[in-house]
């Protein structure tokens, strides 16, 4: 039998079929292999995240402390309050079997019971907690953060009340919370939402405080249940370091009070700021902006700058209202004293003195004359003294204690621009201080190009350039401490959370010497008599204490009324002490004063003097009196009210003071001054034995505007007690009258009553 040809279409198929077999094969091959070597991690973690769950272990955010230990900054636990809407939805509708049996009765009007309460005890909106109840299917949704303890314990009440275990839940989490609210806000800064640093030292030590967090992990298997313990993984956080800061609260809160009381007393449009620095190693011992913020409320506005809003009269909650807001919370929590710049005027001229005597091209004893005006060598126009009629004859040392303009000068005319160039650089003056805060400005100095002989004149007395509060007073320190120029800085050291030190700072970080420690010694005693004695910063005496200071007042020329006029000004004063032995400097700059006198001399530098009085003896320093001084110092009374007339009279004999019983009695029933009061040796106490009468009282005399000794007669010849505040030399210098009393003229007061009156300096014009 003939066999039959296969057709050979058929093996033309077979063929196409074999062939779409092996390149499928192939394939196949290619993405095995692909997978196993090329694509083996991607899909390895698919796979492992298919099969486990994380969960992150938070790690707690470090401690903040003053020098002293005190605690600064921490974390509280607060807690997150939320719902499950799926559980609230099926607790409303309550559950049956597979029978149709009720197992959960229906709760209708459940989630108007939760709104209504946790709206109620935790101030959120009941609508909102009404639409996130109604959300399909959601097992979270967050009603309140940062929920205090107190108010989550009313939640927990209310769930264990109304069995609602399911349906609202709470969560521990961490708050930042700071000790004293506002105290050194500018430094210390804030964190946000999720406590991550947002200003300050929060922000700037970011990394360090915050730590890293830890992750668990467990393995599941197809159905969703946890695996043997062999499969878990265990990653512990890291706490965040604890910073021990340079910071002293004792300080800080006296250089605060004296900040507050400067803008009181005398405005400031752009806020005030100051400094206290230990002057051997750089450390910050109080830093302030003033006015300031609440660390524990940043978003909130304080009263000066609710006032400016106020004063635009923009609708509440419109975008200009917005936009201006955020203005003024950007401004209250900028730091003035490392951010801002100012022209430092008069206080410079402590560094152009320390160039030119270092240089050699004056000496301390050199006179010249001052017209009142100085013509600097091709330049028509007269550059003006701040005394426009001259000072006269004069040495150089009173120069600089009558802050005269010509002499500077001339001194740095013969210094020439290219060392005076040099000196600014070599004090730190065209760098950042690189201080452990960020945001820090940089000064603004002329190019060397246009380093012409007319801004070198201007530049000695500290005009047409522009630095830092933190820049001026590291210069300034540089000639405290014998010429060394430090590092300013605000953290100590850090330690982990056993305590064990992971940073200290190294307190011989002085980066060159500037000038010689003769140089810096001859300028202290120059500064430290024109204090003591009738100098333009004798506002800044404190008795028993040797304070150099300087003070200075510029014009804002780059801040214009619409009419060309630039009356805005700036006043400071730098100070550092005791004069034999520095250790602290402080700097307060008042910016655009606007309250009568805008001079430094008037402004700030009563201030410095306040908060040295205050920190001098606190960082153990004591005082030394000379023999006028003590003539001026009061002793404290002891409270005699209750004593026999007989020991209250032996006690008076050995303080020495006059005194006069009054009644007939055999017991002190009252007295005045009161216990406690300070009496000077010229003044007179008195006791009573018996009923006050009305002819024992007196009327308080008007002794504002009044001399030294105008004042202390009118008072004692009132048959009162005096109480010396403010400037304390009022007999050395020319001047000094009084510039507040209490109590009031006209007040009717007991006889011996003690009254407070503040002397001030009002001849100061730089």
């Amino acid at each position: 039998m003939k066999q039959k040809s296969v057709s050979t279409n058929l093996y033309g198929r077979s063929y196409l079929i074999l062939g779409f077999i092996v390149l499928a094969f192939i394939y196949l091959t290619f993405r095995v292999f692909a997978l196993q070597t090329k694509d083996y991690e991607r899909y390895q973690k698919e796979v492992i995240s298919q099969m486990t769950t994380e969960s992150v272990i938070p790690a707690d955010r470090g401690d903040i402390y003053d020098t002293n230990g005190v605690l600064l900054a921490t974390d509280v636990t607060v807690y997150r309050v939320f719902i499950s809407p799926k559980d609230i939805q099926n607790t409303m509708k309550g559950s049956k079997d597979s029978d149709g049996d009720v197992i959960k009765e229906p709760r209708p009007g459940i989630d108007v019971l939760i709104a209504n309460n946790l709206s109620e005890i935790l101030d959120a909106d009941y609508n909102s907690i009404i639409e996130k109840s109604k959300k399909v299917g959601r097992l979270d949704e967050t009603i309140a953060k940062n929920v205090e303890n107190d108010k989550a314990q009313l939640v927990r009440q209310f769930i264990a009340e109304n069995d609602l275990y399911n349906e609202i839940h709470l969560e521990a989490t961490s708050k930042r919370y700071y000790c004293y609210d506002s105290l050194a806000s500018s430094v210390l800064g804030f964190t946000g939402s999720e406590n991550n640093g947002l200003y300050g030292l929060e922000y700037s030590y970011e990394k360090e405080l915050s730590g890293t967090n830890g992750i668990y992990i467990t393995a599941r298997d197809s159905y969703g249940n946890e695996m043997p313990t062999e499969y878990e993984n265990y990653i512990e956080a890291k706490d965040g370091y604890n910073i021990t800061t340079t910071l002293d609260m004792f300080i800080q809160y006296e250089l605060e009070n004296q900040l507050r009381a400067t803008l009181a007393d005398n405005g400031a449009s752009e806020r005030v700021c100051g400094i206290v620095m230990d002057v051997k190693n750089g450390g910050i011992l109080g830093m302030s902006t003033i006015p300031d913020f609440n660390c524990n409320d940043p978003w909130a506005l304080d009263e000066y700058f609710l006032e400016q809003l106020a004063s635009l009269k923009l609708e509440e909650g419109s975008e200009e209202y917005n936009a201006e807001k955020v203005k003024l919370l950007q401004t209250s929590w900028s730091n003035k004293a490392i951010t801002s710049t100012y022209m430092p005027g008069s206080t410079f001229k402590v560094i152009t003195t320390a160039m030119c005597l270092e240089e050699k091209v004056v000496s301390v004893g050199e006179n010249f004359f001052c017209t009142g005006a100085y013509f600097v060598p091709g330049y028509s126009k007269p550059i003006h003294c701040h005394k426009t009629t001259g000072h006269g004859s004069e040495t150089f040392a009173r120069a600089l204690q009558q802050s005269c303009n010509p002499v500077l000068m001339t001194i740095a005319l013969r210094l020439g621009s290219a060392k005076f160039y040099d000196y600014f650089n070599a004090f730190g003056l065209m760098e950042k201080t690189n201080i452990d805060l960020s945001g820090e400005g940089n000064s603004i100095f002329h190019e060397v190009k246009n380093f012409n002989q007319v801004e070198l004149a201007t530049a000695a007395f500290g005009q047409n350039f522009t630095v830092t509060p933190i820049q001026q007073i590291r210069a300034i320190a540089a000639v405290a401490n014998g010429g060394y120029l430090v590092t300013p800085h605000l953290v100590k050291e850090m330690t982990d959370s056993e305590g064990n030190v992971v940073f200290s700072y190294n307190d011989s970080s002085s980066t060159r010497q500037v000038v010689s420690t003769e140089v810096c010694d001859t300028i202290t005693q120059i500064l430290e008599e024109g204090v003591s004695g009738d100098g333009g910063a004798k506002n800044a005496y404190v008795a028993g204490y040797r304070i150099a200071a300087k003070t200075g007042t510029t014009e804002k020329k780059d801040k214009k009324l619409p009419d060309g006029s630039t009356p805005f000004r700036v006043g400071s004063c730098v100070a550092y002490a005791p004069a034999d032995d520095p250790q602290v400097a402080v700097l307060i700059m008042v910016d655009e004063p606007n309250k009568g006198s805008v001079y430094g001399s008037i402004v700030a530098a009563p201030y410095v003097a306040n908060v040295m009085s205050s920190i001098l003896p606190y960082l153990g320093i004591e005082a030394v009196y000379t023999e006028k001084e003590l003539e001026n110092l009061t002793k404290t009374l002891p409270n005699y009210v209750g004593w026999s007339v007989a020991d209250a009279k032996q006690s008076m004999g050995y303080l020495g003071i006059d005194y006069e019983v009054v009644g007939e009695g055999n017991k002190i029933v009252k007295m005045a001054p009161t216990g406690g009061s300070g009496v000077r040796k010229d003044g007179k106490v008195y006791l009573y034995a018996g009923e006050l009468e009305n002819s024992d009282n007196v009327k308080v005399p008007d002794v504002m505007g009044k001399s030294a000794t105008i004042a202390n007669h009118m008072i004692i010849n009132s048959k009162l007690n005096i109480n010396i505040t403010g400037t304390t030399n009022y007999e050395t210098g020319a001047g000094a009258v009084v510039v507040s009393q209490s109590p009031a003229a006209g007040e009717v007061v007991p006889k011996g009553t003690l009254v407070t009156v503040e002397f001030r300096y009002l001849d100061g014009t730089d």
